[in-house]
């Protein structure tokens, strides 16, 4: 009977988390979709209106960066569409096709949101400091939390669930702390596009649609994470109420 009694507490927490999980999922994947749709349509809307100085992105992200007094970062084209990043690694500022020497006002967002990065840890941007030091947590994190998740509610083991939990939790960690980082990186671009006149007042509201809806896509992922945070600390709090009762 004690065990049936504490089956039955963990059944309940399990209903009460999966139902809700369903029930706040459903707004959070619609604002994902809505945030990849925008992203996508305003790209590609704005990769075809041409801006008036005729600025390229990798000319664009050149600007960024001298007029914050940084010269030792490379500018280099690669692949795919949307793969723009910067990389710390080598230095070096990653444009895809359809931003590195396009003339676009899409193109010139992008470039200037990619070196406001790079400007970040020139700088020496806390938060992204902070982001790069817990890059290997991160890592390990989102590699092993699902396995420990997995075998915590298996085995009906509060250890290895509350592992998993916190090695879950590194990952919604890092993603609370992108935020910041993502949103700077694109007021600084934003500021620059302004400042220095790389696009006119009409071209800079385009631009700013690209960056906000690019901006969306990561809180979108933040809400993510962290429900799915909150379905197993709700599994892990049921089952020990569930097992304290079973022994009364």
């Amino acid at each position: 009977m004690p065990y049936s009694y504490g089956y039955s507490s963990y059944g309940y927490g399990g209903f009460l988390a999966n139902n809700l999980y369903i029930i706040l999922l459903i707004p959070i994947f619609a604002l994902s979709l809505w945030a990849q749709f925008q992203v996508s349509g305003n790209f590609k809307k704005y990769s075809q209106v041409r801006c008036c100085r005729g600025l390229t992105g990798a000319q664009a992200a050149e600007a960024v960066l001298r007029a914050n007094g940084v010269y030792n970062v490379a500018i280099r084209q690669c692949g795919g569409s949307l793969t723009d990043n910067y990389n710390p690694t080598d230095n070096a500022i990653y444009l895809s096709r359809p931003v590195y020497g396009a003339a676009t006002i899409a193109a010139v967002g992008v470039a200037c949101h990619e070196a406001g990065h790079a400007v970040q840890y020139a700088t020496g941007y806390a938060p992204i400091r902070l982001r790069s030091a817990i890059i290997p947590a991160t890592q390990f994190g989102s590699r092993f939390s699902f396995i420990a998740l997995m075998l915590g509610i298996l085995l009906y083991s509060q250890t290895l669930l509350l592992v998993g939990i916190v090695l879950f939790s590194l990952t919604t960690f890092f993603q609370l702390v992108t935020l910041p980082v993502e949103f700077d990186a694109s007021l600084r671009a934003i500021r620059a596009i302004e400042g220095q006149g790389l696009l006119d007042g009409e071209e800079a509201t385009g631009a700013k649609k690209v960056l906000r809806a690019a901006a969306l896509t990561y809180v979108a992922s933040l809400l993510m994470s962290a429900l799915q945070l909150l379905r197993y600390v709700i599994i892990f709090l049921s089952r020990g109420g569930g097992r304290r009762g079973g022994r009364r």
